[in-house]
């Protein structure tokens, strides 16, 4: 900026850009598109998966939305938003990653053709957003309210979940472990359910096929029994859960004890070796036959438990204690002095078994277990690992439908019955309000158009067919993906939770005007992290520019 004079005022730092108007606008929905463009073509069950390595060289196979954009080292703040959208909803609902930056992207599409044509960005978001109040009233008439615990239906929205993954060959076999999985850990809060999807532990371990992978009504545990000693299996087990070290403990403040003879040394090591034995026969006196500890066993220890039969797994991790006094119905005790009979968990079988190179210890027959283990297997560590995202979101999508019990056709149906009503809404508004919300309409209808072109299917066939269909008032047509043709999704059974719907068009919408409001983008330059900038010029952790400002590479 200059003065009168013509001397310049200085207001940023030395090296700082600035891009303003419609050219930092474009730059962020160019930026913004190119992320939806990446997922584009991993949506549906005839999507194509994507291969990531990273710089140490791991690969990653996936066709999850939100796996995708977490691996990527994106550099650009606009597409970091969209990034964002797809951590958000796959943390609130599970499901709907893709389908979610595909609409953001969609929304941005449409929005630079209506930027083209002189249409000021504020009414642009107007439309959007009261299109987008319009898209779930709309959503929440068209969706069929269900009984929270019916296994048919919670089954049917699993299996449309799986479907899209690569387990999709296994998807029934696994949507029905699924369901028992959520259903046994289920907690009933007043008319409705409270589903806590960390009390399903799901362990994967390559070498089998994936038709092997089972649900336990217990826990599994990755460790081994710490003595050779001891039982490797203990049936009518009684569990003591210690959170407190079967060892001596050393003193805080620096000690050292002088010894004068050899006797004076041996009543030291008595004293010690009689405080262990003294710890071991409170575990004895509870009644206590398995021992799971969440921090060390002393060497010592280890020799008394094994010679009392007790079977002792150390080293357990926080989450597991939780999940085995859930499933037991034990207790947590931090203090040995604390422990008694009332404490102890229940289990007809506690038993240690060799899975491939690893022991594991299987904790079973527990009599209500409230928290449950899923063990995947797969031909490769490949397979389990992409197998586990997608059990990850059929448990997330049955949670979903438990705790709001309301479900919508899949395969794109919902959407083309969204923009078909907003299509005929939008006729009643005025001026260029009229015109974002048939953007809007469009935006919502790329995703049964995706869903098409993934299949190889013709686009614009597949968008006439539909929009025919649901103006004859059939909402439940969509692209029936598996037969490469627009069908009714309630008869081949393909149906999605409306809140994953709803979730979707909430975080589109609002990371879409968050975009568009954007006519600004001050890029600051410096050295180092602590001045807003990563190594190599690129985007530090304050949101901060890259080279050229952010019209750089993402």
């Amino acid at each position: 900026m200059a003065m009168q004079s013509g001397q310049p005022v200085i207001v940023l730092k030395e090296g700082s850009t600035e891009t303003k108007g419609r050219e930092a606008l474009r730059n962020n929905l160019q930026a913004a598109k190119l992320i939806a463009e990446l997922v584009k073509t991993s949506l549906g069950p005839r999507g194509m998966d994507k291969m990531l390595v990273d710089s140490l060289g791991d690969v990653t196979i996936t066709n999850d939305g939100a796996t995708m954009l977490k691996q990527l080292d994106i550099q650009h703040p606009a597409a970091k938003m969209m990034v964002e959208i797809s951590k958000a909803t796959d943390s609130e609902v599970g499901d709907g990653t893709t389908s979610a930056v595909i609409l953001a992207g969609s929304l941005l599409e449409k929005a630079e053709e209506l930027l083209d044509k002189n249409v000021h960005p504020t009414l642009i978001v107007d439309g959007y957003m009261s299109a987008s109040e319009k898209a779930l009233e709309i959503l929440n008439q068209i969706s069929t309210k269900v009984d929270a615990t019916d296994r048919v239906w919670l089954s049917k929205v699993a299996s449309t979940s799986l479907l899209s993954k690569i387990v999709s060959q296994e998807a029934k076999q696994l949507a029905d472990i699924v369901v028992s999985a959520v259903l046994q850990v289920a907690d009933r809060v007043g008319d409705g359910y409270r589903v806590d999807v960390d009390n399903v532990k799901v362990e994967k371990k390559p070498g089998r096929s994936l038709s092997e992978t089972d649900l336990i009504k217990g826990i599994v545990v990755d460790k081994e029994v710490v003595h050779a000693g001891m039982p490797k299996k203990v049936q009518n087990a009684k569990i003591a859960l210690l959170n407190a070290p079967l060892e001596i403990e050393k003193t805080e403040i620096s000690a050292e004890i002088r010894i004068n003879d050899p006797t004076q040394m041996k009543a030291f090591l008595d004293e010690e070796s009689r405080m262990l034995k003294s710890m071991v026969e409170k575990i004895q006196n509870a009644g206590a036959n398995v021992v799971f500890c969440q921090k060390g066993i002393d060497d010592i220890a280890q020799h008394y438990l094994a010679k009392a039969g007790i079977l002792a797994v150390r080293r357990v991790k926080e989450s597991d204690m939780s999940r085995l006094a859930r499933s037991t119905g034990g207790r947590v005790v931090t203090n040995l002095d604390d422990l008694t009979s009332s404490d102890l968990g229940q289990a007809e079988l506690v038993e240690e078994r060799k899975i491939e190179e690893d022991k594991w210890v299987y904790v079973e027959g527990c009599k209500n277990p409230k928290a449950v283990t899923i063990l995947i297997r797969g031909g490769s560590q490949r397979i389990v690992d992409e197998a586990e995202r997608a059990v990850h979101d059929a448990i997330m999508v049955v949670k979903d439908v438990m705790e709001k019990p309301s479900i919508v056709p899949g395969g794109g149906a919902a959407e083309s019955e969204i923009a078909q009503r907003i299509r005929d809404w939008a006729k009643t508004l005025s001026g260029r309000e009229q015109l974002a919300a048939l953007a809007f309409a469009d935006a919502v209808e790329s995703i049964p158009l995706t869903l098409a072109v993934n299949a190889g299917m013709d686009p614009i066939d597949t968008q006439v067919e539909l929009k025919a269909e649901h103006a004859k008032g059939r909402t439940s047509y969509g692209v029936n993906v598996a037969a490469g043709k627009v069908g009714d999704m309630a008869q081949v059974e393909v149906f999605e939770p409306t809140s994953v719907k709803s979730q979707i068009i909430k975080s589109a919408t609002e990371a879409a005007v968050m975009i568009l409001r954007i006519d600004d983008v001050i890029a600051a330059k410096g050295t180092g992290k602590e001045e807003g900038k990563g190594p190599k010029g690129g985007e530090g952790e304050e949101g901060a520019g890259m080279p050229g400002g952010m019209g750089g590479e993402y």
